[in-house]
């Protein structure tokens, strides 16, 4: 199943200092850095966002965040250079679904691709058993999921 992004912005609400604009180029147009690999791009505001991006009040009440992220419309938050966003960026799979033991230890966790990271084999087992109901993608998937995970004896967050 593929990713689907919630465009909530929580991914990115940290990434100010990993995501660092070196020069500004043009009225929509910056030289950047990633720190977190070393690596340089040039990204352009998405002519969709410019009005959004114009307005700098989200990035300056949140410093941590990411300098590209703003409140898109429908109470979205989301990038606004898309396009030309890094590979880091563009492969990021949030977690939506962390997966605890009956005793409350970290088991697992569930990223937005509907994918199940843990080396627990009785939660590998109750995950492959879910999984074999769920009708589709989306959030009834991950409510699906959630509820088989509940059923089979696992706290959910």
């Amino acid at each position: 199943m593929g990713f689907e992004c919630r465009i909530c912005g929580t991914c990115c609400m940290y990434l100010g200092d990993y995501i660092v604009i070196e020069k500004q180029t043009g009225r929509y147009r910056f030289d950047c850095s990633c720190v977190s690999t070393g690596t340089s791009f040039s990204a352009e505001v998405d002519p969709d966002k410019r009005e959004w991006f114009d307005d700098s009040s989200f990035p300056d009440q949140n410093p941590t965040a990411c300098r590209f992220l703003r409140p898109l419309s429908q109470g979205r938050i989301g990038c606004t250079i898309h396009t030309d966003s890094p590979a880091q960026c563009k492969y990021y799979r949030c977690r939506i679904i962390d997966i605890l033991s009956p005793e409350g230890k970290e088991v697992g966790y569930i990223t937005g691709t509907l994918a199940l990271h843990s080396n627990d084999s009785c939660l590998r087992d109750a995950y492959d058993e879910v999984m074999k109901e769920i009708s589709g993608p989306g959030d009834e998937a991950e409510e699906q999921i959630r509820a088989g995970l509940i059923r089979a004896g696992y706290k959910v967050r």
